[in-house]
């Protein structure tokens, strides 16, 4: 029998067939891929494209930190996005209930800086690039863990306009309580030293030290933004009593909203609630429409 399909449609035949396998692919990651080579900044800095928990991320240096983006299935209208400030990936529950719902996740490095001026200024940067490159909202939300709070508050008490609510976990929310250990905690007398450093200060000296969350949380009370805490009542890393309760008394006072989550019997760990769902939905409450 004679081959009736020419020798010379054969490589076009191949290339029709594979082109039917791959595109599809391609097409699921070209919101991302768009997003990424559309932008010079990211460009340069060389982003690498992987999977997180069946979400589109890029991970990629910023001024020479690690930094990471996570992408929703599909934005929601208002891009909308979660910026979690230390611990990257854990305990990730909220995280991922939000990207169900249309949230970017965000994060840059900003370790063994303790909420200081150097954290503040590369917050800021990123936020900027952020803005800049991705079109996401003005307003985000702030997830501060442990002592990602003393970047979560602090950052927010100086970018008021740029928040829509704050949600802490067991939040530091005075040096002198974690790291340093002069109240009913334990402290760690390494992150005391480097916390003392970062902020160029004495053991003498920080004991008039106001640059802390307990004092300027009173500047996110003034701008109304709401704030969610989780914590346990029987945490000795970070006393309850010393941080969150004691923000919590002084928010109040200020005319400020703040809602505690407190896990009776529980320490410092399991951060977070194995259904993030109060969490979820105060968050939501307050970037809906928005």
């Amino acid at each position: 029998m004679r081959n009736l399909i020419p020798k010379t449609f054969v490589p076009i035949l191949f290339f029709t067939i594979i082109l039917a396998i791959v595109f599809p692919a391609l097409s699921a990651l070209k919101p991302v891929i768009k997003q990424i080579y559309n932008s010079s900044s990211l460009t340069a800095i060389s982003p690498v494209q992987n999977k997180w928990n069946g979400f589109e991320i890029i991970e990629f240096k910023f001024n020479g930190v690690d930094a990471k983006i996570v992408f929703p299935k599909k934005p929601n209208l208002s891009k909308n996005w979660i910026w979690r400030t230390q611990f990257w990936a854990h305990e990730p529950q909220t995280d991922i209930a939000l990207l169900n719902q249309g949230f970017h996740v965000v994060y840059v490095d900003v370790v063994d800086l303790y909420g200081n001026k150097v954290a503040v200024n590369r917050l800021s940067d990123f936020y900027t690039f952020l803005i800049k490159n991705f079109g996401l909202n003005k307003k985000t939300v702030l997830e501060g863990m442990s002592r990602g709070g003393l970047d979560a508050f602090n950052w927010a008490s100086e970018n008021t306009d740029k928040v829509f609510c704050i949600y802490v976990d067991a939040p530091v929310c005075d040096i002198k309580s974690w790291p340093g250990g002069l109240g009913k905690g334990q402290g760690s007398k390494n992150d005391w030293e480097k916390c003392l450093k970062a902020y160029g200060l004495t053991e003498l000296s920080v004991k008039e030290f106001k640059g802390i969350p307990l004092n300027n949380c009173i500047k996110l009370a003034k701008a109304k933004i709401p704030i969610i805490s989780v914590c346990g009542d029987a945490d000795i890393v970070v006393p309850f009593e010393e941080n969150s309760l004691k923000l919590a008394e002084i928010y109040c006072a200020a005319g400020g909203k703040i809602e505690l989550i407190v896990k009776k019997g529980v320490g410092h760990h399991p951060h977070s609630l194995q259904d993030p769902k109060p969490i979820v939905d105060f968050i939501l409450k307050h970037t809906k429409n928005r």
